[in-house]
C-alpha cells in the first residue's frame, strides 16, 4: 500500500512563494507517475500539475503554467510543488496523487487515472 503525506501549506499573501512537499511510502516511487490537483471551496477538484517518473515530462494547468513547478526527487521519494506568484484564486487544499502506471496526453489531467492520494494540505493566499 502506497502512502503519501503532503505538507507545506500555510497562509500567505499574494505575491509570495511557497514549496510542497509530498512524501511517499514504498520502494517502486521512482517508476511512478505523480500530480498535484488542488480543490476551492465550493468547487470541484482540479488538475494542478503532473510529472513523470523520470522527472522529464512535466505539464501544467493553463492558471498556473509559468507561476508553478513540479519536480520529483526519486532519491527522497518526494515529489514537490514550488509555487510562485500566489494568487488569492490559488487558495484550496491541495492534493498529490500517484499511479504505477503511465499516462499519457489528457490521461494526466484526469484524477480518476490516479491510484492512490494523500491527505491533502491547505494553501491560503491573502489579498
Amino acid at each position: 500500500q502506497v502512502q503519501l503525506v503532503e505538507s507545506g501549506g500555510e497562509l500567505v499573501q499574494a505575491g509570495d512563494s511557497l514549496r510542497l512537499s509530498c512524501a511517499a511510502s514504498g520502494r517502486t516511487f521512482s517508476s511512478y507517475t505523480m500530480g498535484w490537483f488542488r480543490q476551492a471551496p465550493g468547487k470541484d477538484r482540479e488538475f494542478v500539475a503532473t510529472i513523470s517518473w523520470s522527472g522529464i515530462n512535466t505539464y501544467y494547468a493553463d492558471s498556473v503554467k509559468g507561476r508553478f513547478t513540479i519536480s520529483r526527487d526519486n532519491a527522497k521519494n518526494t515529489v514537490y510543488l514550488q509555487m510562485n506568484s500566489l494568487k488569492p484564486e490559488d487558495t484550496a487544499v491541495y492534493y498529490c496523487a500517484g499511479t504505477g502506471g503511465l499516462l499519457f496526453g489528457s490521461s494526466r489531467l484526469r484524477e480518476e487515472k490516479y491510484d492512490f492520494w494523500g491527505q491533502g494540505t491547505q494553501v491560503t493566499v491573502s489579498s
